[in-house]
């Protein structure tokens, strides 16, 4: 867990006293205090959309939710994504927001949404009187808007930075209502962000850092993943982000290190999905007073260290839902699954076998009345083996071994027409003549050996070919030469 969570408030403070070092020195940009717990997990509870309203019936409501979620889950750290306090006196309202996670004695962060500064206090005013206040992380930082910060998580062993979880501000209305509606991340946060990233990557022997994102506003790339099949989660409303783009996804995705982006801002969304590999998430809203249909609560995040992964849930006051992993892009397996049950084989070898055919084919089923001109094994499903450009096809057959049960995606790209089947059943379908063009499905599949087929037809200019999948810890790839085995 984090370091800071092992002293109760007052032993913390008098720690601080004795020694004379203030607070903000021990939890600067990059000395956070945070890290991996000793199983190397790291978890962070997201809570977003509070609208608290200092003297409303719901505060109760609210704090008692919040409680339940910190109870169930102790999480390492708290981040509150915005559209905390939304009405007079403010500055009573963050205090008492304030007060549920330090009596909780866990580390929290702040991101600042659009209504933050619409009370009687600024975005300024707001991290000024949080940064005093026991086991708060954040910092105001020096680009545009208030609160841009990177917190980084050490290794279990302490010994260096292992994972990176950046604060943006994501502002609040654009000038130019002709332009935007809301505002957009700034050019001089984006430079910020690129130069902490490289900083860090320049300090783990030029690697990127697994990193994840947290604001307010969604970003315009979060209607890219409304209703595709990485996307998990209830999309209640439209996505209400910027008008403009101003690239920070182009960023991140350059930078390397991000693996997820988790805002609030729309109360009725909660979903996640991947676009271009990088996870946006929405949080659970979790104030009482503010709109929506969804219940209250918050989202989960768990970081394993060491690696390029995390999973996630939301957790309200009545359940555990839309459990996903990253990688993968793809949810828990529900508890009904029926797995497909896999083969024992006691001798095999790696590789794949291919029976190879010239002709002007015009669909994989051409393939079984066709005459083989040679046939072999080769360590992976590749178009090597043909001898012309055009007018060929190829037929693969071998056994793939899948690491653990679980759910799998497949992927099939050619030009032109291909069929994958899996224990002899049709997965993937990417028949007849075209350019190339990928299609996938997803299969459930006991840990194991599985048989694997893969028809392919070359007509005219053009060749490609490749299967990959996506699993459980799984990042989408090319079928690895360790999962293809033959007897």
């Amino acid at each position: 867990m984090g370091l800071i969570k092992k002293y109760t408030a007052s032993s913390f403070w008098l720690c601080l006293l004795l020694v004379g070092v203030p607070f903000m020195a021990l939890i600067g940009q990059e000395q956070s205090a945070l890290r991996f717990n000793d199983g190397g997990t790291f978890k962070i509870a997201q809570f977003t959309d509070l609208h608290w309203k200092s003297g409303s019936a719901n505060c109760a409501k609210t704090i008692a939710t919040i409680q339940h979620v910190l109870d169930l889950e102790q999480p390492d750290l708290v981040v509150l994504t915005g559209d905390v306090v939304v009405e007079v006196p403010a500055h009573k309202g963050w205090l008492e927001v304030a007060d549920i996670f330090i009596n909780a004695e866990v580390p929290w962060a702040v991101t600042l949404g659009n209504h933050d500064a619409e009370p009687d206090i600024s975005r300024t005013q707001v991290f000024d009187l949080l940064e005093d206040l026991p086991f708060f992380m954040g910092i105001k930082g020096d680009v545009s808007g208030i609160g841009n910060y990177v917190l980084p998580i050490n290794a279990s062993d302490g010994a260096k930075e292992a994972a990176l979880l950046y604060f943006f501000d994501s502002n609040a209305y654009a000038e130019d209502e002709e332009i935007s509606n809301y505002d957009w991340i700034q050019f001089d946060q984006i430079d910020w962000y690129r130069r902490a990233s490289q900083r860090f990557a320049n300090k783990n022997d030029g690697l990127p850092l697994p990193a994840l994102t947290f604001f307010h506003i969604p970003l315009p790339e979060y209607k890219h993943i409304v209703g595709a099949a990485t996307t998990v989660g209830d999309q209640l409303e439209g996505v209400a982000a910027p008008a403009l783009n101003s690239g920070m996804f182009a960023s991140m995705l350059q930078m390397q290190d991000v693996m997820g982006v988790f805002v609030g801002h729309d109360h009725d969304n909660n979903y996640i999905g991947l676009h271009k590999g990088i996870a946006l998430a929405f949080g659970q809203v979790s104030g009482y007073d503010a709109y929506g249909e969804l219940d209250r609560g918050g989202r989960i995040i768990v970081l394993k260290e060491g690696d390029f992964s995390f999973e996630t849930w939301i957790r309200t006051g009545r359940e555990k839902m839309h459990h996903y992993y990253y990688p993968a892009g793809m949810p828990a397996p529900d508890p009904k699954t029926v797995f497909l049950p896999a083969t024992k084989l006691d001798k095999v070898k790696p590789g794949i076998r291919y029976t190879y055919y010239e002709d002007k084919i015009q669909s994989t089923a051409e393939l079984a009345g066709l005459k083989c001109l040679k046939s072999g094994y080769i360590p992976n499903i590749s178009l090597n083996p043909a001898e012309v450009d055009d007018y060929f096809g190829f037929m693969y057959e071998g056994w793939l071994k899948i690491p653990q049960t679980g759910n799998y995606r497949f992927y099939l790209r050619s030009d032109d027409g291909s069929q994958l089947l899996i224990d002899d059943q049709l997965l993937i379908d990417n028949d007849g003549g075209h350019s190339a063009r990928t299609r996938e499905n997803e299969i459930a599949l006991e840990a194991g050996f599985h048989k694997i087929k893969v028809l392919y037809f070359e007509n005219y200019m053009g060749q490609t070919l490749e299967v990959g999948l996506t699993g459980i810890g799984i990042k989408r790839q090319a079928l690895p030469d360790i999962f293809l085995f033959v007897e």
